[in-house]
């Protein structure tokens, strides 16, 4: 719907798509080589359309059995993600699951996005532990690279946008394929 408002209205192949979720925008684009004239006015569509379908949108399998395990262990829990900050903090809420979270850290100003460690040992520094002693889940490569450059544990998730085959090839520390088996790591 964004695309179409600025003005591109060529076929996307969803398998090309798919792939590049989890990237910034302007590396979408350059993968998937379309031109958009003004990246800004395409993002303020896209945030002005994105709540619009966010019931389409659901948790995966796991995610609040797993969240309610951690919180009951007392298990630090951040989210790091390259939506906007202010676009996170809405998910979370629609979700219901702010009151999990120890720190949500979205896109901002002066900090990074994965595959930078920054945003990583910015959490750290917040929650005050280690980043050798975090495990960064995450269903992209850029998660788990995020994580490696930080020197975090990794723990990747076979059931996301990326193949099984594209994760393995990051050498994350786990490759899971549902949530209880955190529980275990």
């Amino acid at each position: 719907m964004a695309l179409a408002e600025c003005g591109y209205n060529h076929p996307i192949d969803p398998a090309k798509f798919y792939s590049t979720i989890g990237k910034h925008f302007q590396e979408i684009f350059f993968d998937l080589k379309i031109e958009i004239s003004d990246l800004d006015q395409f993002i303020r569509i896209y945030k002005s359309n994105y709540f619009n379908y966010i019931d389409y949108s659901k948790l995966y399998p796991g995610v609040v059995k797993l969240l309610e395990y951690l919180k009951i262990e007392k298990i630090k829990i951040g989210l790091l993600t390259t939506k906007m900050q202010e676009q996170a903090d809405l998910i979370v809420e629609h979700f219901n699951l702010q009151n999990y979270f120890d720190i949500i850290v979205g896109r901002r100003d002066g900090i990074e996005i994965k595959p930078s460690p920054q945003p990583l040992n910015f959490i750290s520094n917040k929650i005050d532990i280690p980043c050798k002693n975090i495990l960064m889940v995450g269903d992209t490569e850029m998660d788990i690279q995020c994580g490696k450059n930080a020197g975090a544990q990794t723990c990747a998730v076979t059931f996301g946008y990326r193949s099984k085959e594209i994760l393995r090839n990051e050498n994350p520390d786990f490759l899971i394929s549902d949530l209880s088996e955190i529980t275990k790591l």
